[in-house]
């Protein structure tokens, strides 16, 4: 943490923080339990003196997927909310999904054959919820890529496009098994907080362009919440009329993914008090770098 940001955060802490530190020798056995309450009330004064980004308030959003049907799944109904309100949304769609065939059983169909499919499928699926700017790396689906080439490929989206806010799978999940959502997501986690440095920008052969927010999807951690009410339906359909690859009509897959996007969005609704709403962890500039209490 620079001292800069350091004396930002003390500068807006309340007296509490030192007085419980100063105090605590003189105090020690005399009044324990008022102490106690005193240490238990320090996490929301942190969270306080460096708040969560408001994500909604910005005005560019670049969305990060591993795979062609990702994005949609994971925050579909807040990309096309933030389309209907004529903000800047872009998609880059890092792999080619071109092993993707656990409900593709054409046996004509070759590797290379199925990810130009599922180029298509996305770009359509995009346009149904509003999004026109859709961009892919193409790299090789199941981590047959190496690091460099991600990283390298994502940087050069942050600077043309510029973002006030990446969105990536969380690759905190425990239960995430997949390398390449771990990949893009550490890759996010990573080119958020250099994007602003013109160095380490220019090492991967891109401009600088700050990152003001990260969001991830797909976690199991949300601390903000998007209000999607209204904007299901579309996400339903961006997906299951649009990736059939992977979704065939009918299908057991569409029948549980749909239940259960369903019934997240009605659970993140409840948490948030609305309709429905999509749930993310987000981490401002401050919560980037040595401060873990801001994100929770």
């Amino acid at each position: 943490m620079t001292g800069k940001n350091r004396s930002d955060i003390m500068a807006k802490t309340p007296r509490i923080m030192y007085d419980l530190t100063s105090n605590g020798k003189e105090n020690a056995g005399k009044n324990n339990s008022r102490h106690f309450m005193s240490i238990m009330s320090i996490r929301p004064i942190l969270k306080a003196a460096a708040p969560v980004p408001k994500i909604e308030e910005m005005e560019r959003f670049l969305f990060l997927g591993p795979h062609p049907d990702d994005i949609e799944i994971g925050a579909g109904a807040t990309a096309a909310r933030l389309a209907a309100e004529g903000k800047s949304v872009c998609f880059l769609i890092c792999m080619d999904g071109r092993y993707g065939t656990d409900n593709w059983k054409d046996q004509k169909t070759t590797p290379l054959q199925l990810a130009e499919m599922r180029k298509e499928e996305a770009m359509a699926s995009a346009a149904s919820i509003g999004v026109t700017d859709v961009r892919f790396l193409e790299l090789e689906d199941g981590g047959f890529y190496s690091r460099e080439k991600l990283f390298r490929g994502i940087a050069a989206c942050i600077a043309d496009f510029r973002p006030d806010v990446l969105f990536a799978p969380d690759p905190d999940v425990d239960c995430e098994c997949h390398p390449d959502h771990r990949n893009v997501g550490e890759a996010a986690k990573t080119l958020a907080l250099f994007s602003g440095n013109e160095g380490i920008m220019r090492k991967l052969g891109a401009e600088e362009a700050a990152v003001q927010a990260l969001a991830f999807y797909m976690t199991a951690k949300p601390n903000r919440y998007m209000d999607t009410t209204g904007f299901l339906d579309s996400q339903l359909k961006a997906v299951f009329a649009h990736h059939r690859t992977q979704f065939p009509e009918n299908g057991k897959d569409a029948r549980a993914i749909t239940l259960y996007l369903k019934l997240r969005a009605y659970d993140y609704g409840i948490r948030s008090f609305r309709k429905t709403a999509e749930g993310f962890r987000v981490l401002g500039r401050t919560q980037m770098h040595c401060f873990p209490e801001g994100s929770r």
